[in-house]
């Protein structure tokens, strides 16, 4: 009996802006920064609803990245992949080994954004070179109209992270092609010139004017916030998805917690969230 494929075996799980749009609750998700599929499978069945795989402050590549969606693909999360820069190239290479959410860092204008959205469309839109048939992404050409359909299938989040994003932040969420902005309060305090204060008042208004941004133009905004008051207070205020943790970060703080109960003292406490 010759193979058949079983309909719609193929056919992709809904981005992060379509889950983001369903949501009846704020999203809460965890980034996975070490690199280890393990690490990126566990996080995937802990019951939150993002796994945001870190191409920017991490050792992870395009092969790595590869392989942690594989392994977070059998559970019902939303897998994000934040690309080291918003580069055309990386953009086509990220999109070609199937990640079908993408976030990019450091965007400080419109412009910046439009050229993204363009990253991630085909011609006549934009300029994302056409090698499905060679790519994860179309499952190799199993999925039923790529090509014409990959614009639909495709989530672009971008991120403000400088006042001077902030201050364009209306026109950044404006742009068509952008489906939500995600702020990051680390960068963020530090153009402020409050390096490390991600909780200071001023950074915590300017994160939430950016909150009461993306609801005006309609645009789901999240935002880091590893303090469960900080991130609860962020929720409270209308952010659509809270990043509420990392592998890394977890591991770290809890084998100091380790050492401290059973060795003695382990260092300074209170270390800095991200």
């Amino acid at each position: 009996m010759p193979f058949r494929l079983n309909p719609g075996a193929h056919e992709p799980a809904p981005s992060l802006a379509d889950r983001l749009r369903s949501a009846e609750r704020t999203q809460y998700g965890i980034w996975v920064c070490s690199g280890s599929p393990l690490n990126a499978e566990i996080c995937a069945g802990a019951g939150l609803d993002i796994v945001l795989i870190d191409g920017e402050h991490s050792p992870i590549g395009l092969e790595t990245t590869l392989g942690l969606l594989q392994a977070v693909a059998a559970y019902p999360v939303a897998p994000l992949v934040r690309a080291p820069i918003g580069d055309t190239v990386i953009v086509k290479q990220l999109l070609d080994l199937g990640a079908q959410n993408l976030l990019i860092p450091m965007v400080n204008s419109a412009e910046e954004a439009e050229a993204m959205v363009r990253a991630v469309h085909y011609p006549p839109r934009g300029v994302r070179g056409v090698g499905s048939a060679l790519a994860r992404s179309s499952r190799w050409s199993r999925i039923d109209d790529y090509l014409a359909r990959a614009g639909d299938l495709v989530s672009l989040f971008v991120q403000i992270e400088t006042v001077e994003a902030v201050a364009a932040a209306a026109d950044i969420a404006a742009v068509e092609g952008v489906d939500g902005l995600l702020v990051g309060p680390a960068d963020l305090a530090a153009s402020m010139g409050l390096l490390g204060q991600q909780s200071h008042p001023d950074v915590v208004a300017a994160v939430e004017s950016v909150i009461a941004v993306g609801a005006e133009a309609g645009k789901p905004v999240g935002v880091n916030a590893f303090d469960p008051e900080v991130a609860e207070r962020y929720a409270a205020a209308g952010a659509a998805w809270v990043l509420v943790g990392a592998d890394v970060a977890l591991l770290a703080r809890a084998s100091e917690a380790l050492a401290a109960r059973f060795v003695g003292d382990a260092g300074p406490e209170g270390r800095a969230s991200y």
